[in-house]
């Protein structure tokens, strides 16, 4: 996906997404397959000194009403995105530090294994920490991109950079 692309579709979400769908600025994450919209939401005002129970069981009741609330308007908006640039849309909220995800892709990746790779995928599943080889992948590859933001931030960056120069080359339309 070229960086144009990207900025087309944030571009359109931040034109259509109606005023006060979310507490603030969502963040629009575009993939190959998937356009997940995650955005802030008011917390609910609890009294002083209320538990930390009090305070979860807010938040999900929150979390619960917003995602019953604002269904038909998110699948309207989501049938328009899909329809216009070919990938799914998913929803999520961000409060009280934690993100939920109302809808996800789970897309399969095709990859090839040695066995010393399988190895730590097996280990995974037989100590528990993954059902299968497929999530113990998955586990993986979220702790890397946990450990490996900054990095992977600066490669993205990188290629962005390197489909603009791409853009100017001979044979382009640079205007």
């Amino acid at each position: 996906m070229t960086h144009q692309e990207h900025d087309a579709i944030r571009g359109w979400f931040a034109g259509r997404l109606p005023d006060g769908l979310f507490a603030g600025t969502p963040e629009v994450t575009v993939d190959r397959e998937e356009v997940l919209v995650v955005g802030p939401l008011d917390e609910p005002a609890l009294a002083e000194g209320a538990s930390d129970a009090e305070r979860a069981a807010a938040l999900q009741g929150r979390v619960k009403r917003y995602r019953e609330e604002t269904r038909e308007q998110r699948m309207a908006l989501a049938a328009e995105a899909e329809h216009r640039f070919g990938r799914k849309v998913a929803w999520g909220v961000r409060a009280g530090g934690e993100t939920w995800m109302f809808t996800n892709l789970a897309v399969p990746v095709m990859t090839r294994l040695r066995q010393r790779e399988r190895v730590v995928l097996d280990t995974l599943v037989d100590a528990g920490v993954a059902r299968s080889r497929a999530d113990a992948l998955a586990w993986c590859v979220r702790l890397v991109g946990q450990h490996a933001d900054e990095w992977l931030g600066e490669l993205r960056q990188a290629l962005e950079e390197v489909e603009r120069v791409r853009g100017r080359g001979p044979g382009r339309d640079s205007a």
